[in-house]
Parts: structure tokens; sequence; C-alpha cells
């Protein structure tokens, strides 16, 4: 896998069945290593170990409904509320963020009203907050740490 635009973090890596698996801590399994995976991991990481949210705070890969359509969203970072602060999608490296990646986190985020919304192909990253009065979205250079929440 090539090197993204992240920390070096380390991860446990099984061979079955003739693929590579990485074991996700959120999902405390072992799931396929594909190039999205890659990325996911390492936004994983950089959300746990860069800026301090508690792994009982992240879900990875869960169902939702848009429009009676299921869908799976990348990342969600609820906060002590429950609430959900950030919404993440990421997307392989040889992947470009476009419109439509940013229309596709825009669509789940109807469902799920996030605070923040993150979008990386692990080269490069997009944050942002959303004002939900004005529908207006403001560019972040990061993410804020947990404890700034």
């Amino acid at each position: 896998m090539i090197k993204l635009s992240f920390p070096d973090y380390s991860f446990r890596f099984k061979n079955k069945e003739n693929k590579t698996t990485i074991f996700d801590p959120i999902r405390k399994k072992f799931v396929i290593l594909t190039p999205e995976e890659w990325v996911r991991q390492h936004t994983i990481q950089y959300l746990q170990k860069a800026l301090y949210y508690p792994v009982s705070h992240i879900n990875v890969e869960k169902e939702l409904l848009v429009n009676n359509i299921k869908k799976r969203y990348d990342i969600v970072v609820h906060n002590l509320n429950g609430g959900i602060e950030i919404l993440v999608e990421c997307k392989a490296p040889n992947v470009s963020i476009t419109q439509k990646t940013f229309d596709q986190i825009a669509q789940y985020n109807m469902a799920l009203e996030a605070k923040m919304l993150m979008v990386t192909n692990g080269l490069n990253h997009y944050y942002c907050t959303i004002d939900y009065g004005t529908q207006n979205y403001t560019y972040l250079e990061k993410l804020p740490a947990y404890q700034s929440l």
C-alpha cells in the first residue's frame, strides 16, 4: 500500500485465503485490506492518536437509510450526548475528491446531521462545519481535538 498523508501508524496484518487483512480496532476484527480500507484505518488512527477521540465514540461502516435506500457510511464520531460530531467519507488514494464525493457525504448527512464533515482519499483531506440554519459550509484547516469540543 502507498504512503498516505497521515502520520505513520502501526497496524496488525494477517493473510487469510491469499488475501491480506488488517485489524480494525473499532469493529474488533480483521477486514480485507483494500485501498479504501487502508485510508479508513489511517483515518481511525488519526482520530484516536492525533485528535484523541475515544474508541467508544467511533463507529465504522454502519448502515443508514437515505431516501429509503440502504447506504453505508465510512466513519462516524459521536459526541458525549450521543449526537454525531463528525461524519467521514473515505475514498481510495487513486480516487480524486470531486463534487460527486461532496454530494455523497452531503446526502448521507441529510440523515445523520453531523456537526462536521471530513472527506479524504488519504492524500488530500477536506474538513468543514455546517450551519444548518443558513445551510452554509465553513471549511476548516483541520478537525478539532476531542478536548476542544
